[in-house]
């Protein structure tokens, strides 16, 4: 084959043979020898060239032998200082490695302010830079025998060779992740980490498990199982965004929440912004004792880590008190205000909504300096409910012992511990029944004759016993009750039927249904017209001894048995009474 190159000026024509074999020949020529193809170079006559081969067209190329020479220049500058580069940069790198074991502890250490050591290191380099690290633990409390705040059974660190010169880490898995915060009052004290210059793009914790020790010994630490952890952008000027779904322990169920955090405020973290939306579903309130129910949430939160504002809505479609043999489906609708920094919640504003009544309340949930676990306290009211709806809560019975329109306003406190709700759980306030009806026919039929007889209308309460009519019901029932240990303690109990009006005090034990009322009954007519038989005549013969008035009789009564079985009768022998006195008397 043939090579010809014309000069640029001289127009001058140099061809060579070029040859595929054991030898190279090569020949030239002042002139090209065709002008069509530059010619075909005849044999040569030199036995030296010999032997002959076919002529083959010529590969012209016209350009400039000056700008090959510059270009040569140029290739060997660019890659001279491409070496010179390369060299640099891994003498560079050899020193300041990011992932040698030294710098990655000291990383390590700062950002956890902790002690941190490590079973085995092993570094990696292709296709990613970085390391693996098995059994490390990070020890904040340097002292014998106390666990170490956090451990992982493999951290794997993955970085890019770009990040190596921006301080970027591509990626921090945490196998096995376990932290342990100690508990309240332990005496052990945590600084606020630095802001880190290193910027993480993702860090995954799946699998890991976070743990509040306690103090007590009896009372097992809160440990929340993480299915889902995720955080990406640590470290950078913008929020990070976390993504987590975890068991939550009390009351049991699943949490699903996504949202942003940051950035670190580290003079202030109380400062820290937060954002995001949460769900919480299949809780079990049987985990507190005394009620039971599956619960459901979902809300969203934002502001500050120490001042999260929280609106959402709770579903109970079958919550319970487990003495009663009535469920309901019970809807909350909140605003509240919670601090990140240690879980105190204010309740704002919430409302909860079971059969056809509507509940106001207030309060918050936090925790006392120095103690352990929270307290709930809940400022209740409602105006114009019904008390069927709360009587059934308590009730085994099929309905409600009494109908009729109730409203009150009452504070509830519900303190930590063990303890079944009824139990621990305490309450003051007062309220106001109207318009009541028993629903027990036994129990109306009682107050409708009662009623008859203390208007002095005796036979029309035999002639119609079934007759309920307007004027028997039981109106102005009111008073005020303080609820301990599972009892109901009432004073100022008091309350009108027509012909007659009653004011007691006493007790009702919701545990054991057990009824303890003691006060003063008044009538218009005389008391032997409210009862008939035996007890009637023994009234009879007993009414020198009872106050008379203008306007009636006053005698002492009590209400004693179970709520099933109530046993109505006088209070002779009890001067708990004497210091009681109705409305209109002296």
């Amino acid at each position: 084959m043939y090579l010809c190159i014309q000069g640029f000026r001289s127009g001058k024509v140099s061809c060579a043979v070029i040859t595929v074999g054991r030898t190279f020949f090569s020949a030239s020529r002042k002139t090209c020898p065709d002008d069509s193809i530059c010619g075909r170079v005849p044999a040569l006559n030199n036995a030296s060239l010999k032997p002959q081969y076919t002529p083959q067209p010529a590969i012209v190329y016209r350009g400039n032998p000056r700008k090959f020479g510059r270009a040569r220049k140029w290739f060997l500058r660019f890659g001279i200082a491409t070496v010179v580069i390369l060299v640099v940069a891994t003498c560079f790198l050899w020193a300041y490695w990011p992932f040698r074991p030294k710098a990655v502890i000291e990383g390590l250490e700062e950002a956890s302010q902790t002690k941190v050591k490590y079973a085995r290191f092993h570094g990696t380099y292709f296709p990613r830079p970085g390391c693996v690290l098995d059994n490390v633990v990070f020890q904040h409390n340097l002292a014998p025998g106390h666990p170490p705040l956090m451990t992982v059974a493999r951290l794997r660190i993955e970085g890019t060779f770009l990040g190596l010169f921006t301080r970027h880490v591509r990626l921090i898995h945490a196998d096995g992740l376990h932290v342990l915060i100690p508990a309240i009052g332990s005496g052990e004290n945590f600084e606020t980490p630095p802001r880190s210059s290193v910027v993480i793009d993702s860090l995954v914790a799946d699998g890991g498990v976070l743990e509040f020790a306690t103090r007590q010994a009896r009372t097992r630490p809160l440990m929340f199982g993480f299915h889902q952890f995720l955080l990406n952008s640590i470290g950078s000027d913008g929020p990070a965004k976390f993504q987590a779904r975890f068991s939550n322990p009390e009351p049991p169920g699943e949490v699903k929440t996504s949202g942003t955090f940051g950035p670190w405020n580290q003079q202030k973290v109380g400062n820290t912004p937060v954002a995001g939306e949460y769900s919480f579903q299949h809780a079990d309130l049987g985990v507190y004792g005394g009620i039971a129910g599956t619960l459901g949430s979902s809300g969203k939160f934002e502001g500050r880590l120490d001042h999260v504002a929280v609106h959402g809505t709770t579903d109970t479609p079958d919550f319970a008190v487990t003495s009663s043999s009535h469920q309901v489906r019970l809807r909350t609708e909140f605003q509240a205000t919670v601090n990140g920094t240690n879980g105190d919640t204010l309740l704002e504003s919430v409302n909860a909504n079971l059969w056809r009544t509507t509940i106001w309340s207030e309060g918050s949930i936090a925790g006392a300096e120095g103690g352990n676990g929270k307290t709930a306290s809940i400022e209740l009211a409602t105006k114009d409910g019904r008390i069927e709806d709360l009587l059934r809560l308590f009730t085994s019975a099929p309905r409600a012992p009494m109908a009729g329109s109730v409203s009150f306003k009452a504070k509830a406190i519900l303190p930590p511990g063990d303890r079944a709700f009824l139990d621990k759980v305490t309450l003051q306030g007062d309220f106001g029944i109207d318009g009541g009806k028993f629903t027990k026919p036994d129990t109306q039929r009682a107050v409708n004759d009662f009623s008859s007889g203390a208007r002095g209308d005796k036979k029309r309460a035999q002639d119609e016993p079934d007759e309920p009519g307007p004027e028997t019901v039981l109106s102005d029932l009111k008073g005020h009750v303080s609820l301990t240990n599972g009892t109901a303690h009432f004073s100022n109990l008091s309350f009108n039927v027509p012909g007659a009006s009653a004011v007691m005090e006493g007790t009702y034990n919701l545990l054991t249904q057990k009824i303890d009322l003691r006060g003063n009954l008044k009538t218009t007519a005389q008391l032997d017209n409210t009862t008939h038989g035996i007890k009637a005549a023994m009234l009879k013969v007993l009414e020198p001894f009872f106050k008379k008035h203008k306007t009636g009789y006053i005698a002492p009564v009590k209400v004693t048995g179970t709520y099933q079985h109530p046993s109505f009768g006088l209070d002779l022998a009890d001067g708990r009474t004497k210091h009681m006195k109705l409305p209109g008397t002296p």
